[in-house]
């Protein structure tokens, strides 16, 4: 015997058991309002990858994706990425991988990458397509 339908595609034991599991469940689909929430929802979605891991079939993935929406949002409310110049995000990496401008040979010469540094020339487009290869990052960081 089938169960009876209720409010369309939901049927009376889903919804008997999305009642009886609700309490465990809403937490994760509220949207964080402070750090506190917010860290809460980081550590859930953490532990919802090491289960789900890239499988989309995953019975939790669509769980997961939900997540990472509400973390994301968060993140671009709270969080906002300010914008930089295509020389800020070279001294970024550059910092980030303890590299100086004489590790830079697909830019030239270290005297050159110093120049770019200063603002005293720009980087062009090889150079930004070599250090869009290099650091594998998107080009379009460096304009």
């Amino acid at each position: 015997m089938r169960p009876r339908k209720s409010c369309g595609f939901i049927n009376v034991s889903l919804s008997k058991q999305a009642s009886e599991h609700w309490r465990y469940v809403a937490p994760l689909l509220s949207k964080p309002v402070n750090e506190e929430d917010y860290d809460a929802l980081v550590k859930a979605l953490d532990e919802l990858l090491a289960v789900v891991h890239d499988d989309e079939n995953h019975p939790l993935a669509s769980l997961a994706s939900q997540l990472g929406d509400l973390i994301e949002a968060y993140d671009e409310t709270h969080r906002p990425i300010p914008k930089g110049s295509g020389v800020d995000v070279l001294r970024y990496l550059m910092l980030e991988h303890g590299l100086t401008e004489a590790d830079l040979p697909e830019v030239g010469l270290p005297s050159l990458v110093s120049e770019i540094l200063s603002g005293q020339r720009e980087l062009g487009i090889r150079h930004i397509r070599s250090l869009s290869d290099r650091f594998e990052v998107p080009s379009d960081v460096f304009f």
